[in-house]
């Protein structure tokens, strides 16, 4: 089950209880169990699902999956015809199973697919894999025994619900018992008006949010003293953002996560109030509740201890494949064991990220990963951001380059050298800098290696080569 035959059983138990809060409207759980089972009827077998936040949302998810019914969920704000072309992929792709208008608001069979994911590729439009209801119960009960979720927390999302992140948080809300909040449209102000007056003791949210609700919760005296839990996904955080929110919640306990929309939860760790992370370290803890990590080579032979691969994953999580957009190398497997590509370490039994292999910079004849370069940077002292990348360079192959985001006043190269002297390796530090006034983003708003490397190319007045 993933979370449907949970909402009857609340439903029954404390029917007057606060179930979801979205842009300022309540639905109990009887509310919300009665208005999930007025739409069953009329939902068709194969739902695409549109919609920006809201209750309307949690009640037309609840039943698009109920009995063997399958839901896409798309991003409101896609274009068009982005949105048109992904529904005609859903109805000639997805295999519609037999529904009934006299089906309960109930979950359907254990390993049928009821979920149609979607995430971002290499091309523009997104690819779609699909996951069975087993998969999200054995994803909830490892999720909730990690971040120890407990029915009287109070959950804020505050991102779009067409994200997986918040999507999930709001399943597993329903799953557990446990009261679930987001907002019509991410505001600061917003979300520290709920913190404040609505008794949320549990954020889960990506580190470009916390950094401001954290800096701008300082600066507004917002009392975040109740919450309790914080989880940071999409990546890992650097150390301003873990200063800001440690000053701002300081009796939250901070979990940040390696997972893929296509494995689910991989590694992860916890860090309680007043613990210390490493300066610049990409290390993303050990391997979740249920999970088996393996480094495997591109032949899927276990690299030697310590050695660096491809991060492969062994769990009754993962998807059950694509229905498009599959290039044989976006979820491989060897065996029982999958990966999407992703590179790392395993070092005392802690899982190290490194990057995907596309991204690697090979320098005089070695092999460094940006992602550890920028997690590197912005733990130096007036960084407020970094991207790295490679630029041709005649004599190493490559040159590591570096554009970096201050956080206040001005920043030297020879600051940025030193900072990074106790905490990089020699070989892995860049030999050029640049100032920049933002990181390069896509239309979609990912940190763009490209785009930084044309930025410095066509000499953009947004990039100052930094000296000294």
């Amino acid at each position: 089950m993933p979370f449907l035959d949970k909402i009857q059983l609340w439903a029954g138990q404390r029917p007057h209880d606060t179930a979801v809060v979205i842009a300022g409207r309540r639905l109990a759980w009887a509310e919300l169990l009665d208005s999930a089972a007025g739409l069953v009827p009329e939902t068709k077998s194969v739902t695409t699902l549109c919609e920006s936040n809201s209750v309307d949302f949690a009640v037309k998810f609840s039943a698009a999956v109920a009995g063997n019914r399958q839901c896409a969920v798309l991003d409101p704000s896609w274009p068009a015809p982005l949105q048109e072309d992904i529904v005609r992929r859903v109805e000639a792709c997805a295999v519609p199973a037999p529904v009934s208008p006299d089906d309960d608001l109930a979950d359907g069979p254990p390993d049928a697919g009821f979920l149609i994911g979607l995430t971002s590729g290499t091309t523009s439009v997104p690819k779609a894999f699909t996951r069975s209801r087993r998969s999200w119960q054995q994803s909830f009960d490892a999720s909730i025994e990690f971040f120890g979720l407990r029915q009287d927390d109070v959950t804020l999302a505050p991102g779009p619900l067409a994200a997986s992140l918040n999507l999930y948080a709001l399943a597993e809300c329903l799953y557990a018992g446990s009261e679930f909040q987001t907002l019509e449209t991410f505001d600061v102000g917003d979300v520290h008006a709920a913190i404040t007056h609505d008794r949320v003791t549990r954020l889960v949210l990506v580190p470009t949010m916390l950094r401001m609700l954290s800096e701008r919760g300082m600066t507004g005296c917002v009392d975040a003293s109740g919450i309790r839990t914080i989880i940071c996904a999409g990546s890992k955080l650097d150390a301003r953002t873990l200063e800001a929110a440690r000053r701002w919640a300081p009796n939250a306990t901070i979990y940040e996560y390696y997972g893929a929309s296509e494995l689910s939860f991989v590694s992860g760790l916890g860090l309680a109030p007043g613990q210390d992370a490493a300066a610049g370290g990409t290390g993303i803890g050990r391997p979740f509740p249920g999970v088996d990590v393996r480094i495997l080579d591109d032949d899927g032979i276990v690299v030697p201890a310590g050695g660096y691969g491809n991060i492969c994953v062994r769990s009754g999580m993962v998807s059950n494949g694509y229905l498009w957009g599959d290039d044989g190398e976006a979820l491989r497997s060897f065996g029982d064991w999958y990966t999407v590509g992703d590179q790392g370490y395993l070092l005392d039994g802690e899982l190290h990220i490194l990057g995907r292999r596309a991204d690697m910079i090979l320098t005089a004849g070695r092999n460094v990963y940006p992602h550890e370069v920028e997690l590197a940077l912005a733990a130096v002292p007036g960084v407020a951001a970094a991207v790295a990348a490679g630029m041709p360079d005649d004599l190493r192959g490559q040159r590591i380059v570096a554009g970096v985001v201050a956080s206040h006043g001005g920043l030297t190269a020879t600051q940025l050298r030193a900072g990074l002297e106790d905490i990089l390796s020699r070989h892995k530090r860049p030999l050029q800098y640049y100032l920049l006034p933002e990181l390069p983003t896509t239309d979609r708003g990912k940190v763009s290696r490209n785009l930084l490397m044309e930025w410095i190319n066509a000499r953009d007045p947004r990039v100052r080569a930094l000296g000294g």
